[in-house]
């Protein structure tokens, strides 16, 4: 058993494990295929999560294989630990916004190059808002893909929404400051 509570990231290596052994790379590469828009996670975490929670005995690797990866599976233990962790309260979200940052300071940078940068943004969520929409589209029967899809595509709109406000608040309409 986990000699402390698992941390988030540890616990998502784990439910991944779920679904049968990975290596840390197949853990690395799910991670960012599957969570990786709304929770980071580096190859180094994944690494030094396994390792601890190989020595916590939650996981067992196998044999080494191509290119000296090694399988990783779950243990009785480590379903445990996630059964433990899973069941508590995810607890509050913090907002780590870089361009609400910069925008905090927006008095500090020239009219152009704030305009530029929201530009930019605005850009890359739409086209955000746009993949969160095709892939919503190809999970149809998987409910809590689409939960999270939903969330996406929620706070994609929301966003898109305020960089219309901004513009506004800021003077300058919807496109530019």
């Amino acid at each position: 058993m986990a000699e402390r509570p698992l941390n988030a990231t540890a616990a998502s290596l784990l439910g991944f494990l779920h679904e049968g052994s990975k290596t840390g790379w197949d853990l690395v590469v799910t991670a960012q295929e599957r969570i990786g828009k709304f929770w980071s996670i580096t190859t180094s975490q994944v690494y030094r999560e396994l390792a601890a929670m190989e020595r916590a005995g939650l996981i067992e690797a196998g044999e080494r294989g191509a290119r000296e990866r090694k399988p990783y599976t779950l243990t009785e233990d480590g379903r445990q630990a996630f059964a433990e962790w899973i069941e508590r309260d995810p607890g509050p979200e913090n907002i780590r916004y870089p361009m609400l940052l910069t925008v905090a300071f927006g008095a500090h940078l020239p009219p152009e190059r704030l305009a530029a940068m929201l530009d930019s943004h605005r850009a890359a969520h739409e086209r955000q808002l746009a993949e969160y929409e095709r892939d919503a589209a190809a999970h149809g029967s998987n409910r809590f893909a689409l939960a999270t899809l939903d969330f996406g595509i929620v706070y994609e709109r929301a966003v898109l929404e305020w960089f219309d406000r901004v513009g506004n608040r800021l003077g300058q309409g919807q496109t530019g400051l």
